[in-house]
């Protein structure tokens, strides 16, 4: 008996931490039709080290790919941002709010979605770290 209520206690304390994996869990898929849109977006770019803040001021815009990521881009480069947290709730119709604690924007912000035709919160996801895309330079003959 005492063995039984060990073991459901140990699940007991093992559940929050798997509720917060969020959606990258094991058992998630990934969406699709969100990754062959963000495949035809970073087509001819090649992946550089992730890195964990953007200068906000070097942001020029952002695009929300359907429950798979966040695309900053920034000069030549594409920044790809899949959220650790909420990118199931992720929608092209989204618009994103920001609040910036500083001048960046880093892996442990939370972005809030706003339906753009409700103007009410649908979610919010939590951003993990930038993996930049720089277009592959071929040589000239």
């Amino acid at each position: 008996m005492r063995a039984l209520l060990t073991a459901a206690s140990l699940a007991l304390v093992a559940l929050p931490g798997a509720a917060l994996a969020g959606d990258k869990g094991a058992g998630d898929k990934p969406y699709a039709k969100g990754e062959a849109e963000l495949a035809k977006m970073l087509e001819g770019r090649v992946a550089g080290k992730p890195v964990r803040c953007l200068s906000s001021s070097n942001i020029q815009n952002s695009t929300v790919i359907d429950k798979t990521a966040i695309v900053y881009r920034s000069g030549s480069k594409l920044y790809v941002n899949r959220p650790r947290t909420g990118a199931t709730s992720l929608d092209d119709d989204d618009i994103l709010v920001t609040k910036l604690y500083g001048s960046q924007l880093c892996n442990v912000d939370k972005v809030d979605l706003v339906d753009r035709g409700t103007r009410s919160w649908s979610g919010f996801v939590v951003l993990d770290d930038f993996v930049p895309y720089e277009r592959v330079k071929t040589a000239r003959r």
